[in-house]
C-alpha cells in the first residue's frame, strides 16, 4: 500500500519502480505461502492476482476484479488489500470504492468451499464477519485518506500560487500608483519651469537686437521645446496605465541623432562617429546617445570652454562610446558664475544602463585635470 499522495519520505521509498514492484513481491510471497497443497488452478489464480498489481494505478477496478477469484478460492490477503487501496486512492467515485471494498469483504467471508462456512449465529461467525469487514474497510479508508491528502496538497499548491499572483498584482498596482504620482510631480514642476525658460527665451529672441544673443535665445528655446517633448514622453511611460494598447511611443534618439546633439550642445566638440556598418540594437544605440548627452551636459555645467572629444567606434561585437574633455579654462576677469546644481545621479544611471545591457562604464578624471566618460556596449544588448 504505497500509493499515497506526496509526502516527505526518504528518497528510496519514493522510487517509482520500487513503488510498483514491492506490492507485487509481497503478493507473490503471500501466494507462495498459501499455495502449499493447493491445486494448480488455485496457484494460477494466486499468480494472476500478483501479476495484475502493476496495473493498479491505471486500471484499479479491473485489477480488483482479477484479484477477487484468487481471494475467494485461496487465502491470499496482500493482493486484494493493495487492490482495494488502489481503487480508493485513484478513483474519485466513493460509491465505486464502497462496492469494491464490499466485494472483497464478501469474498473473504464467504470463502470457498462454501460448505466449510455455515452461516450460524455464533461467536466464530461474528468474528469472521468482523474480520472481513475490517479487511475491506481498512485499505479503503487508507486509500480515501491518501486521495484526500493528495487533493488537499493540490489545493494548497493552487492557493499558494493564487496568493503569489495576488501579491504580484498588488505590488504592480502599488508601483503603478507610485509611477503615476511621480509622473504628476514631474509634469507639474519640471514642465512648468522648462516652459517658463522657453517663453523667456522666445521673448529674448524677439526683443534683442544682438545677433549673438538672438542665436543663443533661439538655441535655448529649441532645447527647451525638445526637453518638454522628451519629458512628456517619459511621463507617458511612467503613466503606462493610461496608454492605449497599440499606440507607439515617440521615436527614441539613436546614433543618427548624435551630430545634431553635438551641434546643439554649444561646446567646442571634435566628433569621430564611426559606429561601423553593422546594425546595432536599438537599446545599444539609445544607451550610446544618452551617454554622450549626459557627458556633454556635465561638461556644459562644470567645464564649459574646454576642448571636447566625442568618439564612437565599433570594436568587434561591442560599441565603444568615449567623451573626453580637457581642464576648464580659467578666465582672468571676474569670478565665474556658480556651477549649475547636479544630483550626481546621471552617471549612476548610465552605469546601470550599461550593466543591464551586459557592458561596462567608467567615468574618471584625467591627469591633466579633465574628465573621460567611457562605455562599452555589447551588440547583444536586447
Amino acid at each position: 500500500m504505497s500509493d499515497a499522495g506526496p509526502s516527505r519520505r526518504p528518497a528510496w521509498t519514493t522510487t517509482p519502480w520500487l513503488m510498483l514492484a514491492l506490492p507485487v513481491l509481497l503478493s507473490a510471497v503471500d501466494a507462495a505461502l498459501v499455495a502449499k497443497g493447493a491445486a494448480w488452478w488455485q496457484l494460477a489464480l494466486s499468480a494472476l492476482a500478483a501479476l495484475a498489481l502493476p496495473l493498479r494505478r491505471r486500471r484499479p477496478v479491473l485489477v480488483l476484479l482479477l484479484v477477487l477469484p484468487g481471494t475467494f478460492f485461496t487465502y491470499i490477503w496482500i493482493a486484494p488489500i493493495v487492490a482495494v487501496y488502489s481503487v480508493a486512492a485513484h478513483r474519485a467515485q466513493s460509491r465505486v470504492t464502497v462496492l469494491c471494498a464490499t466485494a472483497f469483504a464478501l469474498a473473504e467471508f464467504l470463502h470457498w468451499p462454501l460448505s466449510d462456512h455455515p452461516l450460524a449465529l455464533d461467536r466464530d461467525t461474528a468474528l469472521d464477519a468482523i474480520q472481513s469487514v475490517m479487511l475491506g474497510a481498512g485499505p479503503a479508508a487508507l486509500g480515501l485518506l491518501s486521495r484526500t491528502r493528495h487533493e488537499l496538497a493540490s489545493r494548497l499548491d493552487e492557493l499558494t500560487r493564487g496568493r503569489q499572483r495576488e501579491n504580484r498584482l498588488l505590488t504592480e498596482q502599488v508601483l503603478a500608483t507610485e509611477r503615476a504620482r511621480l509622473a504628476r510631480e514631474m509634469h507639474d514642476v519640471v514642465s512648468h519651469q522648462v516652459s517658463l525658460i522657453s517663453v523667456q527665451a522666445g521673448a529674448l529672441q524677439v526683443s534683442t537686437p544682438d545677433p549673438t544673443a538672438k542665436d543663443t535665445a533661439r538655441t535655448i528655446r529649441e532645447l527647451s521645446v525638445r526637453t518638454l517633448e522628451e519629458l512628456r514622453q517619459m511621463v507617458g511611460v511612467l503613466r503606462a496605465a493610461g496608454l492605449r494598447p497599440g499606440v507607439p511611443l515617440a521615436p527614441q534618439p539613436r546614433l543618427a541623432d548624435l551630430p545634431r546633439l553635438v551641434e546643439d550642445s554649444g561646446l567646442t566638440v571634435r566628433a569621430e562617429l564611426s559606429p561601423g556598418d553593422r546594425p546595432w540594437p536599438e537599446s545599444v544605440e539609445r544607451a550610446a546617445y544618452r551617454t554622450v548627452q549626459e557627458a556633454l551636459t556635465n561638461i556644459g555645467k562644470h567645464a564649459r570652454g574646454s576642448a571636447v572629444d566625442v568618439r564612437i567606434a565599433a570594436r568587434g561585437s561591442r560599441l565603444l562610446v568615449e567623451v573626453r574633455n580637457g581642464p576648464p579654462p580659467r578666465p582672468a576677469g571676474p569670478a565665474p558664475a556658480p556651477e549649475l546644481p547636479g544630483g550626481g545621479h546621471g552617471l549612476v544611471g548610465l552605469r546601470e544602463r550599461a550593466q543591464l545591457l551586459g557592458g561596462t562604464f567608467t567615468a574618471v578624471p584625467t591627469p591633466d585635470g579633465g574628465f573621460v566618460v567611457r562605455a562599452e556596449l555589447p551588440a547583444g544588448g536586447e
